[in-house]
């Protein structure tokens, strides 16, 4: 298989790294709420309860600390809670150890798994996850970028190299920032299956940027354990407040990282009123 980093080239001397869902696109609450979570309840299921699951789905994936955790960890966390509440999941057991062992959380790896353990809950995991893609391919094509980022990542692009490094599916992700026209700005469009957003990172840093001088700008908790695992800044896009982030980024945060600005104490800073944003 071709490695995706193999092609990059490295044009400016500061590297911004930007997570999609939730972050530059507006498409997070719609994905969840009419594919992710819906496709689940039908798969397994599980109607009976289907309230305090779909809440306990939201909760995890949108408003609390493991917003835009991965797909396959969302579900294996979802019904590691509902089982623990007595609602039963066949063959839970495989998907826990697939979740917790695997190097790659994507379709192709758990095809491969399947092929080793033919699990019942592997298969039916990898049908949820098909179907998912499937659904959200279907959504209206309303998906756009939230306030400012056209905007700001044209001005960006000018002065800073970037990359989208996210965990949502590479088609989907190619035809949502090819739509907005959004793909001119970018050095590369990394999705799941280039690996996890830490590895992405940690490849990326090899094309010679300085540590000091790579942002990575997310809206998850995972987006900020990337960026401090490779000992890189963090700039959050905040739930609600997408439109002021995004000028906030363009007009401070990168200006402070290029003038060697972007401190412990401005970094502590925007780690704390992104960890109060999100309960």
């Amino acid at each position: 298989m071709e490695n995706i980093f193999d092609k990059y080239e490295k044009k400016q001397d500061f590297l911004v790294c930007v997570d999609s869902d939730g972050c530059a696109m507006d498409t997070m609450e719609i994905k969840h709420r009419e594919c992710f979570a819906p496709e689940m309840i039908k798969t397994w299921n599980l109607q009976e309860n289907e309230e305090y699951i779909l809440n306990l789905w939201y909760d995890l994936n949108l408003y609390t600390q493991t917003r835009g955790i991965n797909r396959f960890k969302g579900l294996a966390e979802t019904f590691k809670i509902i089982s623990e509440k007595g609602i039963e999941i066949e063959d839970l057991d495989s998907l826990l150890n697939w979740v917790d062992t695997t190097n790659e959380l994507s379709n192709r790896s758990l095809k491969n798994e399947i092929e080793k353990t033919n699990s019942k809950a592997l298969k039916m995991t990898l049908e949820w996850s098909l179907n998912v893609n499937e659904a959200i391919e279907n959504l209206p094509k309303g998906d756009e970028p939230f306030e400012n980022v056209k905007e700001g990542l044209e001005t960006l692009s000018k002065i800073v190299d970037i990359s989208v490094v996210s965990s949502a599916n590479g088609e989907a992700l190619n035809d949502e920032w090819s739509r907005n026209e959004l793909v001119p700005y970018l050095r590369a469009l990394l999705g799941q299956e280039a690996g996890t957003k830490q590895h992405c990172i940690a490849e990326l840093k090899k094309k010679g940027y300085d540590t000091d001088k790579i942002l990575m700008v997310g809206d998850a908790p995972g987006d900020l354990q990337a960026a401090k695992n490779n000992d890189v800044r963090f700039y959050p896009i905040l739930v609600n407040k997408e439109g002021f982030s995004w000028e906030r980024l363009v007009n401070e945060a990168v200006p402070k990282l290029m003038n060697g600005e972007f401190d412990e104490v401005y970094q502590n800073q925007l780690i704390e009123e992104f960890n109060n944003s999100l309960k």
